[in-house]
């Protein structure tokens, strides 16, 4: 699962650094752009996705980076007030063994896939309580690369439109794909977002060609190698914080308590 994270990714930074078109409306020139460290559902978020230019179908795709809604509204949700979806469940997680086959990420699946850069993400280790009458504790823990580099997530997006207000302005949205936790992690939580190494991009992102197979197998263990968990800050149990006080360690937990 993976339900909070947090990047300090710049939208024009990243873009220069995949050599990607930068279709955000944040401010390239402020480095605190679409910075969080407490990233939660419903959020605008980052992403990157390969799509031809606009009336040129022929032409090579380029990547592009997007602001979209963290939890995917499928193109077939009614509105149910002018110019808004109705709400449903909050889809901002979907499992990779059954994008390609379930009726809200199926289609996403086919021509709309993503990557959702990130620094890291947290997970809630529940530890039972230590009376009958206790309530069970919850510590974080961040998971990110040893050596500090971006994490890109498998993710799927799509396109939604109020069919009954002409000219309705899109509402671009987004889900990040999980899988069953790998090596320590699955010590955390028994699911984790899906890493997508970069030399699997070019088919991942390929918006003329469906989902491999292959890639929604699960997560790299070679890959989750390079991540690693420690214990954090319980500031981040509160959405409403959001700082980088969030990634100190946790003084009440030894870094070596799991591993």
């Amino acid at each position: 699962m993976c339900g909070r994270y947090a990047t300090t990714t710049n939208p024009g930074r990243l873009a220069a650094e995949l050599d990607a078109v930068d279709e955000t409306d944040l401010d390239a020139s402020d480095p605190a752009a679409a910075v969080s460290y407490n990233v939660a559902p419903t959020s605008q978020v980052l992403t990157v996705v390969e799509r031809h230019e606009h009336g040129a179908p022929d032409d090579d795709p380029r990547l592009r980076v997007r602001r979209m809604r963290w939890g995917l509204i499928p193109a077939w949700t009614k509105a149910g007030e002018p110019g808004v979806p109705t709400k449903g469940k909050p889809l901002f997680n979907a499992r990779a063994d059954r994008a390609i086959s379930a009726p809200s990420f199926r289609d996403s699946a086919k021509h709309k896939r993503c990557l959702v850069p990130m620094d890291g993400w947290y997970e809630w280790l529940v530890e039972p309580a230590p009376t009958a009458k206790g309530k069970a504790v919850k510590r974080p823990f961040y998971m990110s690369h040893a050596d500090g580099s971006r994490l890109y997530m498998a993710g799927l997006w799509s396109v939604w439109r109020d069919r009954d207000v002409p000219d309705a302005a899109p509402l671009l949205s987004c889900t990040i794909l999980t899988t069953d936790a790998v090596g320590d992690l699955a010590r955390i939580h028994d699911r984790m977002p899906l890493p997508m190494p970069r030399e699997h991009w070019d088919a991942w992102l390929d918006p003329d060609r469906p989902a491999p197979a292959d890639l929604l197998t699960g997560a790299s263990p070679t890959e989750v190698a390079a991540i690693v968990a420690r214990p954090v800050s319980t500031l981040v149990n509160n959405v409403g914080n959001n700082g980088p006080e969030l990634l100190s360690a946790d003084p009440d937990t030894a870094p070596d308590a799991l591993f």
